[in-house]
């Protein structure tokens, strides 16, 4: 017997499903919160006092009595760093190495969010294996400056490609009940004078560029803690910015979880608990004379902060446990895995740009090539640990030099030469800078040992010395006089590939004009020197695009142009608006050393066949744009399309143009890929400052498919009603 249903019928039940899991996620919503409520009655006004600062370096609250556990957070977006004592001493353990994950703006030019939430989810299950709850990652700060000292460990200069990475690093982390904290919320865009300097900036500005992934973070990615940052914002603190903590994240964000100061970024009591910081750390003792401590407990006492902000601020740290450490069917953690070297590998290799390829020396011909000559400080050093700042006890991270060697070690005699000292200290008596003179000894016994190989491989760059939290560099130009050695061996072998390992931009303009083949590496973690080597005979066709652009000069870039970094007077304003990055170098037409989006492959690829599945749409629909790759060369590759939108005649000043959408896909030799791009046409809208709404302007916009910002194959106009 067949059974029909009307279509009425098959509506109501789809409804009805929907309403069953709302309520069941609304009733288990409320049964947590009762939970939580109940154990904030059984605590005394002490005990909840003790809950809001850091007891350790890395620790915070606990109540034994009522089987509470610490907070235990860690950094950070390189991998779970080994544990310390009291000064920031290594604790001396032999169980907390870990896994180096490669740093942050090596995994924005994947261009990959399934590369993103592995990255997450091993990180995620390294720190519950240590025992900690709440990662202090990722890290996603704007690009507005090259010279930002953490660009290295931040994403991009766009805000598209942040959200799209953060929200899947925070869901990978979150998957192993450990809590992604986000950071640093807001502004946080330059080392120099972050404790002190003041941000100005106009609304539009904020929410359309420096706003966006941390949105995204919290409502879709549902990250569980936020960290303030140092500076201020429009002269008030971040860690005590009603506007920011209350307005935003919590009234319009919607944030269920807690907002944690970031170490020693508390500046004052009553402001700061009033106005949405929840949990103060810092590395200090004694802990009792935090901000957040005995000077918390007089000011509830004296009715300068209720009790009621008190018991929020609990709720939201008792929430974050009861999703953690008091989670049921918890993870076991792993630690130091093949699983998880094998997403260090994946990120790596999908991370490293080929940047110029002329006489195609790369792949390597490795059956004609007897000897290579690798030159470089950059080819032995490794990465895991240096600077100001988190690092990781690496339980091991091949070299570029070892990674040559297990690719080519037993077929091609390779030599090595130092070339420079990457020695470099930045302060005191034995200061040694990114201007020291060139080691002509050095120098001459690189090519010495160029002159005589087939093929010499230079290893130059910054390293985790000369990148460093806590201070900005000085400029763009090349360290440790790298170009001398770079223009000395190039000089007596013309078949050198120079390699530049780096997380931020570089003035590599000599190198351009004069090299023919230029490849971009990054601080690539564990497996650093397997994955590059594997890109360099071939294995690996390079599929890495630039998350920043490369300005030909730093004046070319907005916040130097307008003479708007560092800033005077502890103050800085943001004078270039929403023009940051490329948005900047596409309207004002400089053009850079190298571009947004900007990487090149073995393989060739071919774009056709635009189109989208309306001309006309309205506010509450989705574009849905199709184009046809194809794979015209002799390498299998991986092409990341991006999708970029421009509005011309708008009512508002606005980009050239927008990245609103990307897909990497892999293409086989003589293959053809039918992508296909989404966007939600509320993507377009700006923010307009005298209603504080966003605004989708009607009108035409075009539809911009390249493989960088600079190089548009495929384009098509629609109309927004």
């Amino acid at each position: 017997m067949k059974v029909k249903f009307s279509g009425c019928l098959i509506c109501c039940i789809l409804i009805a499903a929907v309403f069953t899991n709302v309520n069941a996620q609304t009733r288990k919503t409320q049964s947590l919160d009762g939970k939580i409520d109940a154990v904030i009655k059984k605590l005394t006004l002490e005990e909840k006092i003790s809950l809001l600062h850091a007891n350790g370096i890395f620790s915070a609250g606990g109540i034994k009595r009522l089987g509470i556990p610490e907070i235990m957070t860690d950094d950070g977006p390189l991998g779970v760093r080994e544990d310390v004592k009291e000064g920031w001493g290594s604790a001396n353990l032999t169980t907390d190495s870990a896994t180096f994950f490669p740093n942050g703006s090596a995994l924005a030019a994947t261009w990959n969010p399934e590369l993103a939430y592995r990255y997450g989810h091993d990180m995620g299950e390294e720190a519950r294996a240590r025992g900690k709850n709440v990662m202090l990652a990722p890290a996603f700060n704007i690009c507005r400056t090259p010279l930002c000292g953490r660009t290295y460990e931040y994403y991009s200069e766009d805000p598209f490609l942040n959200s799209r990475l953060a929200v899947q690093s925070v869901k990978g982390i979150q998957s192993q009940h450990v809590a992604a904290c986000v950071k640093h919320f807001i502004v946080n865009n330059q080392e120099v004078e972050r404790g002190r300097v003041s941000v100005n900036i106009d609304e539009r500005a904020l929410r359309e560029i420096y706003m966006p992934a941390f949105k995204a973070t919290i409502t879709e990615g549902n990250a569980w803690t936020i960290m303030s940052a140092y500076n201020k914002l429009r002269g008030v603190y971040c860690s005590e910015n009603d506007y920011l903590l209350n307005k935003v994240l919590k009234g319009e964000w919607n944030f269920k979880g807690m907002v944690i100061s970031d170490w020693g970024g508390t500046h004052s009591t009553v402001n700061a608990a009033n106005n949405g910081l929840d949990l103060e750390m810092g590395s200090q003792p004694p802990y009792n004379k935090y901000f957040f401590a005995d000077k918390l407990l007089d000011s509830v006492k004296a009715g300068k902060v209720s009790v009621k902000v008190i018991d929020e601020k609990v709720h939201r740290i008792l929430w974050v446990l009861y999703h953690t450490a008091m989670s049921e069917n918890q993870p076991e953690g792993k630690i130091n895995t093949p699983e998880h070297s094998k997403t260090v590998y994946d990120i790596a290799s999908e991370s490293i740009v080929l940047l110029k390829n002329d006489k195609h020396l790369l792949p390597l011909n490795t059956s004609a090539i007897k000897s290579i000559a690798v030159i470089g400080d950059n080819a032995t050093r490794t990465f895991h640990l240096g600077g100001f700042g988190a690092g990781v006890k690496a339980r091991y991270e091949v070299t570029a030099l070892a990674g040559l060697q297990n690719r080519l070690g037993k077929t091609v005699d390779i030599k090595y030469a130092q070339g420079y000292s990457g020695v470099y200290r930045p302060f005191g008596k034995n200061a040694r800078t990114e201007n020291a003179k060139p080691d002509s000894a050095l120098i001459a016994q690189a090519v010495a040992t160029a002159k005589s190989t087939d093929m010499a491989i230079l290893f130059i760059g910054g390293n985790r010395e000369y990148e460093s939290e806590s201070r900005d560099r000085k400029s763009l130009i090349l360290p440790f006089s790298e170009q001398a050695l770079v223009d000395a061996v190039t000089a007596v072998n013309p078949n050198t590939i120079v390699v530049v390992v780096g997380g931020a931009p570089y003035d590599i303009g000599d190198i351009r004009k004069n090299n023919s083949t230029i490849v971009w590496s990054w601080y690539n973690g564990s497996e650093n020197g397997n994955a590059l080597a594997d890109v360099l005979i071939g294995k690996i066709n390079p599929s890495g695009k630039l998350p920043f652009t490369f300005p030909a000069q730093l004046k070319d870039s907005p916040a130097h142009a307008l003479d708007a970094y560092p800033g005077e007077n502890l103050q800085v304003n943001y004078k270039e608006g929403i023009l940051v990055g490329y948005r900047w170098f596409d309207t004002k037409k400089i053009e850079p050393l190298y571009c947004f989006g900007y990487g090149l492959s073995y393989t060739d690829y071919k774009y056709s066949g635009f189109f989208t599945n309306k001309k006309s749409y309205n506010p509450s629909e989705n574009i849905t744009a199709t184009l046809k790759v194809k794979n015209t060369g002799k390498y299998a590759g991986k092409e990341t399309v991006q999708l970029y939108v421009s509005k011309t005649g708008s009512v508002v000043d606005r980009a050239e143009k927008e990245l609103k959408a990307f897909k990497k896909i892999e293409i086989a030799p003589g293959e053809t890929a039918n992508v296909t791009l989404n966007i939600p046409v509320k993507d377009l809208a700006y923010y307009d400052v005298k209603t504080s709404k966003w605004v989708v302007e009607p009108g035409k916009y075009k539809l911009l498919a390249g493989t960088s910002s600079r190089n548009i194959e495929q384009s098509g106009t629609i109309t927004i009603e």
